[in-house]
C-alpha cells in the first residue's frame, strides 16, 4: 500500500510557492505604475536625487501632425527638358561603361 499523502502536500506547497509568486510579480507590476508618486519620496527610498530639475507644467507639445508644407515652387519638366535629361543620363552611363572597360580588373592571386 503506497501513501499519497506526501505527494499531495508537496504539490500543494508548490501550487503555494507559485501563488506567491504570482502575486508579487502582480504588486511590482502594480507599483511601477505609481512612478510619478514615487519620485516624490526620499532618495534613500528610492525617489529622484538632489539636484534634478523639476518637471514643467506645459504638457509637452505633439508634433504638427496635420500641418502641411508649403506647395512646391518645382514645376514639371517639359518635354524638350526631359530630351534633353535622358540624352545626358545616356552619355554619362556611355561614358562610364567605356571607363569601366578600359580599365585593368585586378585578378586575386593565389599565394
Amino acid at each position: 500500500m503506497v501513501h499519497r499523502t506526501g505527494r499531495l502536500a508537496r504539490r500543494s506547497g508548490i501550487e503555494r510557492l507559485a501563488l506567491t509568486v504570482a502575486l508579487g510579480l502582480g504588486l511590482a507590476t502594480a507599483l511601477a505604475g505609481c512612478t510619478s508618486t514615487l519620485s516624490d519620496m526620499p532618495t534613500q527610498l528610492g525617489g529622484l536625487p538632489a539636484g534634478t530639475p523639476e518637471r514643467s507644467n506645459a504638457p509637452a507639445a505633439y508634433p504638427a501632425v496635420h500641418d502641411m508644407p508649403p506647395p512646391r515652387q518645382d514645376v514639371v519638366l517639359t518635354a524638350e527638358q526631359q530630351k534633353k535629361a535622358a540624352a545626358e543620363l545616356a552619355a554619362l552611363r556611355a561614358r562610364q561603361e567605356k571607363q569601366a572597360a578600359t580599365t585593368p580588373k585586378k585578378v586575386p592571386t593565389d599565394q
